[in-house]
């Protein structure tokens, strides 16, 4: 007879491989060959994502919305995971030498991958939110919520003041401790929806247990990220338009290093 704690097993991770650092350097390397490949193709799909950033900034630069400006701007990195399905789909066919035009960009939308990765992006979502809320937070409890809100005198409130100094330090130990969440969170499970017919929680689990296996790479693979992501932004975040493929078909690369398939 069947035991409570078998009813409620859970489906089992795939297995999960060691790697170093060297497995971070080949990731971006293939990732690059694969941008590369297909950058003519797709150039205007990662216009997209900075277009968007774009956008937000200018929505928050005005008063009631400034002190968002730069956790916004930050925060957008939250949702690249997501973003990204589109390249590791293209990228995933392209290592099985099947066609990888860039209509295929959409084909996660479409098929089996649909459920899980809108679960996954609503778990992102929920992380964004939470972070802007926090970030507010922070700003009210240092600054007050009344405080003026005139571009200059922010700007100059932030810099030379003690509170200000203490609102950067507290809001990007914060924005680590929401950027390691997200880095836990997608390190391996949107690559892992796109390629195997798997649920979210599936997939977060795996993540979970490919950075407890591999802390070290993991952090490593954060450091890549975010510096990358800091490259796109100047000047203006057209450089998104490259860098956000070229992590996208680079996180593939490394998820199939990193997960037993």
């Amino acid at each position: 007879m069947p035991t409570f704690q078998d009813t409620v097993a859970l489906p089992t991770i795939p297995d999960i491989r060691r790697i170093d650092t060297s497995d971070l350097n080949w990731a971006l390397a293939e990732g690059w060959k694969d941008f590369q490949e297909k950058r003519g193709d797709l150039l205007f799909i990662g216009l997209l994502y900075p277009m968007i950033c774009l956008i937000a900034v200018v929505m928050t630069f005005n008063d009631p919305l400034l002190p968002l400006f730069f956790p916004l701007v930050a925060g957008l990195s939250i949702a690249g995971p997501a973003v990204a399905s589109g390249f590791y789909e293209l990228a995933r066919r392209r290592e099985e030498g099947r066609d990888s035009s860039w209509w295929h960009f959409l084909d996660p939308l479409n098929g089996r991958s649909r459920t899980p990765l809108a679960m996954l992006t609503a778990g992102l979502a929920v992380l964004f939110v939470g972070w802007l809320i926090v970030a507010y937070a922070i700003y009210g409890a240092t600054f007050g919520v009344d405080a003026p809100l005139d571009i200059a005198a922010f700007l100059a409130r932030v810099f030379t003041t003690e509170a200000g100094w203490m609102m950067i330090v507290v809001g990007n130990l914060v924005g680590a401790a929401f950027a390691i969440a997200t880095l836990v969170f997608t390190w391996v499970s949107f690559p892992m929806v796109v390629d195997k017919p798997v649920d979210a929680g599936v997939a977060v689990r795996t993540s979970i247990a490919a950075v407890s296996k591999n802390p070290r790479e993991a952090f490593g693979w954060g450091l890549r990220v975010a510096g990358l992501l800091l490259l796109g932004l100047i000047p203006a975040a057209i450089g998104l338009a490259v860098v956000l493929p070229w992590l996208g078909y680079s996180t593939w690369h490394l998820y199939t290093r990193v997960v037993v398939r």
